[in-house]
């Protein structure tokens, strides 16, 4: 999926530019680099909505993570000059505008029972399940286009939508058919997968098997079970034998299913 130009390439793309820069920047903040530490630039007083503050802790230094990742993630695409090396670059800065977007600005209150007259702050980066699931919704909504007459940028493919800014993604062909499995496209299908009979996500079976029906097979396997804790310090288990129903989903029944596989 990645070789291709989808848009779950243009997110694959997004989320792993923006997993780089924050891994970065929390090495950086814990003292695991010897290139980088916390930002410098947070030092002294300032003033925000609630009054002055001093700059203190360690606030991360999601610029010099941020400037790595442009570095490390995009030297492929740089030597490139083709339509997937423009999609990729804008997924690229996506991703890391996303970690931006959710860095926080926390502080711990001093004074007589916590009253607050001086404030000590520092910037910390959000949970990266907030950066994910934002990038989730860009993917969701990510905008097709097609590359511009001199080879320098891209337009969008439908001028009903708008055109993208430096957080959308965007995405220059259509997503092959992900149920059926095609190695030309790189699709591996669903027949075969396991998936869940009662939930009503994307694991369902009801999703996952593409409305083609699921088989179940009951299996024996050991599982830890009655497990005691004992002083001190270690929990100890049994083995179990237990039986449980496997639900795999089924294979398409045209021909033309088998003679891409």
């Amino acid at each position: 999926l990645v070789v291709s130009g989808s848009r779950e390439s243009a997110f694959v793309h997004a989320i792993s530019s923006a997993g780089v820069v924050f891994a970065i920047t929390r090495a950086c903040s814990q003292g695991e680099l010897k290139s980088c530490s916390c930002d410098p630039k947070k030092k002294g007083s300032a003033k925000d909505s609630k009054g002055h503050f001093d700059w203190g802790g360690c606030s991360d230094n999601i610029d010099y993570g941020v400037k790595f990742a442009r570095a490390f993630v995009d030297a492929k695409e740089r030597k490139g000059k083709d339509a997937r090396a423009l999609m990729n670059l804008h997924n690229n800065r996506a991703g890391r505008k996303a970690v931006k977007r959710f860095l926080k600005q926390e502080c711990k209150c001093h004074g007589v029972s916590g009253s607050c007259t001086l404030r000590t702050c520092w910037l910390a980066m959000a949970d990266f399940r907030k950066t994910g699931d934002y990038l989730w919704k860009k993917y969701n909504g990510a905008i097709q286009v097609v590359m511009n007459q001199d080879g320098t940028g891209f337009t969008v493919a439908n001028k009903r939508f708008k055109k993208p800014t430096k957080n959308d993604l965007v995405y220059f062909e259509s997503s092959p058919d992900y149920c059926i499995r095609d190695r030309d496209v790189g699709s591996l299908g669903t027949a075969g997968r396991v998936c869940n009979q009662t939930s009503r996500g994307m694991d369902s079976c009801e999703v996952m098997c593409c409305g083609r029906g699921y088989d179940t097979s009951r299996v024996s396997r050991m599982t830890k079970c009655e497990c005691k804790f004992h002083w001190c310090c270690a929990v100890r288990c049994q083995d179990c034998l237990e039986v449980v129903d496997v639900h795999t989903c089924k294979a398409p029944k045209s021909a033309g299913w088998i003679s891409r596989t």
